[in-house]
């Protein structure tokens, strides 16, 4: 987590000159630092200070080459979301003038060229936005693929993706999103942390030995957090061990599918975690076997 858009630049100038450098939590920084008067040389006071104590928040910063990989995996991000705006102008300058089409293959290639053919009664500025769409449409295809399959050759990045989609349900996005964004696995020292980071609990509130737990947290990587959902929603196809877990989660929420798909993006995390920290293609461990009756159990 950055504070500012130019935290890494300054993070990495001013490594070479520090025998250990860190950088401050935004979010803890701003809670700590938190008063009715504040200027730069109260906070750099109260920064001293923490750092004096050996208390200060400080935060993962990945190193500079996972953040360029990162840098182009989330530009690809930006290019799929223009994608889906364009594909939605494409379907909303077909029902502004009333014009018949399916839906599912309205993106095709041929099914759109056919269509363009038989639209009738229809002013030429529309069919000429939905071929400058098109045209668009198939750049930001071109270029997010480009940019998957650039990544997905990285040196620094093939062994452990190609592990990573051990999991069956695990696709290229999803893997490469994982490593890019989580950096060094071993960072987090349990799978709750791990979900914690990717706004998969929620926040809790804990007085008096009573706990409230609240809406899903904030505090989140919100790209990691975007993948692993849409990941979770089709992992139940792929995967028969995700398939019982929303299973289960449906039973036991009433049939709320958000709350199973919440689930089913949880246990993902903890095969991605441990498929990473291990750097062993994934396996499915047999179901412990049932003691024989009368045994003992220690």
């Amino acid at each position: 987590m950055e504070a500012t858009l130019f935290s890494g630049w300054i993070y990495d100038t001013l490594e070479p000159y520090a025998a250990k450098l860190e950088m401050g939590h935004p979010a803890m920084m701003k809670a700590i630092g938190a008063s009715k008067k504040k200027n730069d040389r109260l906070d750099a006071r109260k920064t001293c200070d923490l750092v004096r104590c050996d208390l200060l928040p400080s935060c993962y910063v990945a190193p500079v080459e996972i953040r360029d990989l990162r840098r182009m995996m989330r530009y690809r991000n930006v290019v799929v979301e223009q994608a889906t705006r364009t594909k939605n102008k494409m379907s909303g300058l077909l029902m502004e003038v009333g014009a018949e089409y399916n839906k599912k293959q309205l993106h095709g290639k041929k099914y759109f060229t056919e269509l363009l053919g038989t639209l009738e009664e229809v002013p030429e500025s529309v069919k000429e936005l939905l071929q400058m769409s098109r045209g668009a449409l198939e750049m930001f295809e071109a270029t997010q693929e480009q940019l998957v399959r650039k990544l997905e050759k990285h040196p620094l990045l093939v062994k452990r993706v190609n592990l990573l989609k051990s999991i069956r349900a695990v696709g290229e996005v999803t893997a490469l999103t994982w490593a890019l964004e989580v950096g060094n696995p071993h960072r987090f020292s349990s799978i709750g942390k791990a979900e914690s980071y990717c706004g998969l609990t929620s926040a809790l509130n804990e007085s008096a030995d009573k706990q409230q737990r609240g809406p899903i947290s904030k505090q989140r990587n919100p790209h990691l957090q975007t993948v692993l959902i849409e990941a979770a929603k089709l992992a139940p196809r792929w995967n028969a061990q995700l398939a019982a877990v929303h299973e289960k989660e449906l039973k036991a929420g009433g049939g709320d599918r958000n709350r199973a798909t919440l689930a089913v993006a949880r246990k993902l995390v903890a095969y991605l975690l441990a498929v990473d920290k291990s750097g062993k293609p994934f396996e499915v461990r047999p179901a412990p076997a049932e003691k024989a009756e009368g045994e003992k159990v220690a």
